[in-house]
């Protein structure tokens, strides 16, 4: 009998197609380009405060809005934005953010007057709020679990040199360059994020979604209530703001509305914005609890760069520099931190680190004088670093640990809401404090460093409640709760 031709040989059954994107890491750097270009932009313009105010011939109340409606428009829409990505995919809604991030940071740059940049940062701020739910939701989805701790890693290592580098990167730009400058060097590092996110992130699968409008709606005027409040509270001296509305109404209508909004996300009969089985979820929630009081230590640097610049004479740059032992630190602690994450108890990796930030605290309190030794400061940072690259991978990896596929983006919005209200209430809360303290010293430069540094105990008090949510972590991951 004659051979067969070859062409009629079965063929080999075919290979099952999976998720796993053919450069996980190549995403993970796209993904953190973008995540660590909005950071940034949240501390960045802080220090051309005084030059906005000389250019524009306006007053510095007016240019505090420059910063707060970045941060109240990339905070308010959170939990929305994460929701989002399930539906229409996290990849599609990250480059639409990314587009109109660059588009309104040009508009930022060229804006001729302060309402102008006031309105340009508030798109600013909504296209940083359709990205970073994003960049949580993806690494979640495309690295497995015994990846993920060193992936979480890198992305927490970038919220760490964002925090830092926005003011010595705005020092370094405004000098030479002009205000313009911190707003046009988004210009090609999200163009580059842009092109490089489209080409290696991956298409994830999405989900049918339906939105609660009602959800959506008491969501976003709580969540602005809220951050409002916070944000403006010092500003109104926690009193009134005009007529009827005052910054304890506010706060109020706030809380009312998120309780209003919890009861009926509970007793959803279709499908609920935040799906209350998410909270089911013990790691998830200890750890978005300790996400919040660790973004709120973010703000240590407000009180410090106030002594290193009122009391020991450094220049805003120089002041500046002091910061960046900590970033470089958590830089390089965060990866290797983050390969650890599944190896060690949560309770293990996230105390060290929240307490080695909160011992550094602590030393600063007790250290800041005008003739403090510049050795002793910047070991003190040093530890800083330590521990925000221990904590911050720690808390990110537990928190993305407990969430299914189904549900990251909605988890990602929850937990990268809870970490923009922790860094609100830390920016006001040290305000009040720093004034109280300021208040009960004596006036000059050993009475103003003593009171800067007692202001830091403010931080410390949050951490121990970070500590105490860390301590009620459990070593095996939650049980993956349903959509």
């Amino acid at each position: 009998m004659s051979t067969p031709p070859s062409s009629s040989v079965a063929p080999r059954p075919a290979t099952r197609q999976t998720t796993w994107p053919p450069a996980p890491w190549a995403a993970l750097v796209a993904l953190c380009l973008g995540f660590f270009m909005i950071l940034l932009d949240g501390t960045i313009v802080s220090v051309a405060t005084p030059t906005l105010v000389r250019s524009l011939h306006t007053d510095v109340n007016t240019v505090v809005w420059v910063t707060s409606s970045y941060l109240l428009a990339f905070a308010v829409p959170l939990m929305i934005t994460g929701r989002l990505g399930d539906r229409f995919g996290p990849k599609r809604v990250y480059l639409i953010g990314m587009a109109v991030f660059v588009l309104a940071s040009l508009a930022c740059g060229l804006a001729a007057s302060v309402q102008v940049l006031i309105a340009a940062r508030v798109a600013q701020g909504l296209g940083g709020a359709l990205m970073s739910p994003q960049t949580m939701s993806v690494i979640t989805r495309i690295f497995p679990a015994e990846r993920r701790g060193t992936a979480m890693g890198v992305w927490g290592a970038v919220a760490g040199l964002a925090g830092v580098g926005g003011p010595v990167l705005g020092g370094l730009l405004i000098s030479p360059l002009g205000w313009q400058a911190v707003f046009f060097v988004n210009l090609p590092i999200g163009v580059a994020g842009l092109v490089f996110a489209w080409r290696v992130v991956p298409d994830l699968p999405t989900h049918g979604h339906r939105f609660d409008l009602v959800g959506v709606a008491l969501s976003a005027v709580a969540m602005f209530c809220l951050t409002y409040a916070i944000q403006e509270g010092p500003v109104y001296h926690w009193g009134r703001i005009t007529g009827l509305v005052s910054i304890p109404a506010l706060l109020a209508a706030g809380v009312i509305l998120l309780a209003v909004f919890a009861v009926l996300q509970a007793c959803h009969s279709a499908e609920p914005l935040i799906p209350p089985s998410l909270f089911r979820a013990r790691n998830f929630t200890l750890a978005s609890i300790a996400v919040a009081m660790l973004a709120s230590c973010n703000n240590w640097g407000l009180p410090f760069m106030l002594y290193a610049q009122s009391d020991r004479g450094s220049t805003v740059l120089t002041a500046a520099l002091l910061l960046v032992p900590s970033a470089v630190i958590s830089g390089l602690v965060s990866p290797l931190a983050g390969r650890h994450v599944t190896r060690l108890h949560p309770v293990l990796l996230a105390g060290t680190g929240l307490g080695a930030i909160a011992a550094s605290l602590v030393l600063l309190a007790v250290q800041l004088s005008p003739t403090t030794p510049l050795w002793a400061l910047l070991l003190i940072i040093g530890l800083n670093g330590v521990g925000n690259g221990v904590a911050w991978t720690s808390v990110s990896a537990i928190a993305s640990a407990a969430l299914p596929p189904t549900m990251a983006g909605a988890g990602s919005g929850v937990y990268n809401t809870m970490r923009s209200l922790g860094a609100a209430i830390g920016a006001a809360g040290i305000g009040a404090v720093m004034q109280t303290r300021l208040t009960a010293e004596p006036a000059g430069p050993a009475g103003h460093a003593t009171a800067m540094g007692q202001s830091l105990l403010f931080f410390v008090a949050m951490l121990l409640i970070a500590l105490a949510a860390a301590a009620a972590l459990r070593r095996a991951p939650d049980e993956a709760p349903t959509a």
